[in-house]
């Protein structure tokens, strides 16, 4: 049987280089390809977000 790893996720609240924590590589460094991909994945996810908070609200209002 083959060995499972453990996925490993960032916590956004520990110290940076905290024992056992990922190294965060420095966006500076990243190519700029992979900024711009980022950067519009992260739009997209604060923008779909959004949209679902209204709607929830929208929704909500109907209720009362």
């Amino acid at each position: 049987m083959p060995r499972r790893t453990i996925p490993q996720q960032l916590d956004l609240f520990d110290p940076p280089c905290a024992a056992g924590s990922l190294p965060l590589p420095d966006w500076r460094s990243l190519p700029d390809e992979t900024q711009a991909t980022l950067t519009g994945l992260m739009v997209r996810l604060i923008l779909d977000h959004a949209d679902g908070a209204d709607g929830q609200r929208k929704e909500a209002g109907h209720d009362a």
